[in-house]
């Protein structure tokens, strides 16, 4: 194994391709120290740099036999390492961006109590509907809840498109008035 602590690092990283253990861990142990320190400085969390570290031999590894290497071993490593902490560096970037609109939005969750507020205010609603005159809430149902158009009313209900309208136009402001005396009440 000593002997190994001579061999240069082109020598090394074609034993490496050969899948020789001994000149792995030379590497390893070459290499291990100098890409932590790159990689903590940038990070500041020790864990996450040891982590970075580690993956990019078990990365060297895993390639030994694709390995291709154009420039120095040591060079090689220097931008496995600046890559995986900028990974690293937009991945942090990315969980703060995404805990803070958590934070904007508040992070209880009171989705039971909107789903409750909104099945009552649906309920009022449909109370509200039932209250307007027939014709009124014939009108409203076609437009709103089935979707149809002014004109298509007007001719499925033989009346003009302006009573259409004036009918929408009356449903409309008695259900926001209700709508507004309820959520008043809400609050």
């Amino acid at each position: 194994m000593n002997r190994y602590r001579n061999f240069t690092d082109p020598e090394l990283t074609a034993l490496l391709e050969n899948g020789d253990h001994a000149a792995f861990t030379e590497i390893y142990n070459r290499y291990w120290k100098k890409l932590f320190l790159v990689a903590a400085h940038k990070i500041k969390d020790l864990g996450e740099a040891e982590e970075i570290v580690q993956h990019i031999f078990v990365s060297l590894w895993n390639r030994r036999d694709s390995l291709k290497i154009t420039s120095s071993l040591s060079a090689y490593l220097a931008v496995s390492v600046k890559y995986r902490v900028i990974k690293s560096l937009d991945k942090q970037y990315n969980q703060q961006k995404y805990t803070a609109s958590l934070g904007m939005k508040g992070i209880t969750d009171d989705s039971t109590q909107e789903w409750l507020d909104f099945l009552e205010l649906k309920e009022r609603l449909e109370k509200l509907v039932c209250a307007l005159p027939e014709k009124c809430r014939l009108v409203y149902r076609m437009s709103r809840e089935n979707g149809c158009s002014q004109k298509k009313i007007a001719e499925e209900l033989e009346i003009s498109e302006k009573t259409v309208e004036a009918h929408l136009g009356k449903a409309l402001k008695t259900l926001r008035a209700g709508l507004n005396q309820f959520m008043t009440t809400l609050l």
